[in-house]
């Protein structure tokens, strides 16, 4: 006789599990059906294709969490990587070197980033402006601006070494003769390039990086549980001392951040600086918050749900390349997922995320 209450729970399990069944089903179907999809140059190319979603879905995960939304983060990623690309440009031009222009290009955006980070913190948390028409508004005024300061011309001409960091990698192997760490070996022969083996690019390495770094801030910090309470119950929150209106704008920051971030990887990797960078990623960013298991309600989310989530979006945009499909059947399997999503989280949440509760 079947035990009604070990399916039930059994069911249960799956469903709180089901976006890593997903991912696995997802790669298992493409491996099978693609070519080469399960080879190690593969795998690194669906985490390069995953790096704007990652970095933007991060950053999404803090406001989704507090109960609002950012969506600006998809013109701010053109907004960065157009001021990093620019001053990049103007300062080698200008006669510094390469690796001094790159810094200060880099440093220039993220620090530049966190103003409309702020403005829309302020908005949303001094003037009550809802988070939707606040952050739309920036949406139109980073791309704007972008356009402006690049002239409707994408910025081309960056130091040389932009790509060499970009199209880097941590590690290069040619198997039994050589092992470098960071440095492509060189005066390889024809046939030795053909067999090296490039390992965990640069821009996974650094988004990886700061995605634990905030991992850890929300899980495990005082500034995550002001966090998590501010989208449980926000008055409740204000009752037990937390200032939600300075919190609001640090979050509102935290995703600009993660958006200027974004827009500089996007110039390491394409060597150019747009406008436009970016603007396509906001749905998919959303979409992987979701189906990472945070709630649009708000109180609910997790980053490795969200790092979880992304991954399906790019191993999905991978497959379908590797199948020869076209693009737009993306953004429909994309709309799918993220209405299976919501549907999962409307059935009986109290069960679905019960374990997550008791911890």
């Amino acid at each position: 006789m079947i035990n009604q209450d070990r399916l039930k729970e059994t069911g249960m399990n799956v469903l709180r599990r089901w976006t890593l069944i997903f991912l696995a089903v997802e790669v298992i179907y493409f491996s099978l059906v693609g070519t080469n999809y399960f080879s190690l140059q593969n795998i690194q190319e669906i985490f390069m294709a995953s790096t704007t979603i990652l970095l933007l879905a991060t950053g999404q995960t803090f406001v989704i969490v507090t109960g609002g939304i950012d969506l600006s983060v998809g013109f701010m990623v053109g907004f960065s990587s157009v001021i990093s690309a620019k001053v990049m440009v103007e300062l080698w031009g200008a006669g510094f070197s390469q690796e001094l222009a790159i810094a200060i290009g880099i440093i220039s955006a993220l620090l530049i980033g966190l103003i409309p980070g702020f403005i829309n913190g302020f908005l949303v948390a001094r003037l009550k402006v809802p988070p939707f028409i606040a952050t739309f508004g920036m949406y139109g005024i980073a791309y704007g601006v972008a356009e402006i300061i690049c002239g409707n011309v994408p910025i081309h001409n960056l130091p040389t070494k932009v790509g060499a960091i970009g199209h880097g990698y941590l590690f290069y192997w040619l198997p039994q003769k050589v092992f470098s760490f960071l440095i492509k070996p060189e005066n390889l022969s024809r046939e030795e390039l053909t067999e090296l083996v490039y390992i965990i690019p640069n821009v996974t390495v650094i988004t990886f990086i700061f995605i634990g770094i905030f991992a850890f801030i929300l899980a495990r910090t005082k500034f995550g549980q002001h966090t998590y309470a501010i989208g449980g119950n926000i008055n409740a929150a204000e009752r037990a001392g937390v200032n939600v209106k300075v919190h609001l704008i640090k979050v509102y920051m935290i995703s600009s951040f993660f958006a200027s971030l974004a827009g500089v990887m996007y110039v390491l990797r394409f060597i150019t600086g747009r406008a436009p960078a970016g603007s396509a990623r906001l749905l998919d960013a959303v979409v992987a918050v979701v189906i990472g298991g945070a709630s649009l309600y708000g109180g609910k989310g997790t980053i490795m749900g969200t790092v979880i989530g992304a991954l399906i979006v790019g191993a999905l945009e991978v497959g379908l390349i590797n199948l020869s499909v076209p693009t737009y059947n993306l953004h429909i399997a994309v709309g799918c997922i993220l209405i299976f999503a919501v549907l999962i989280d409307q059935i009986s949440p109290e069960y679905i995320y019960k374990e997550k509760e008791v911890e």
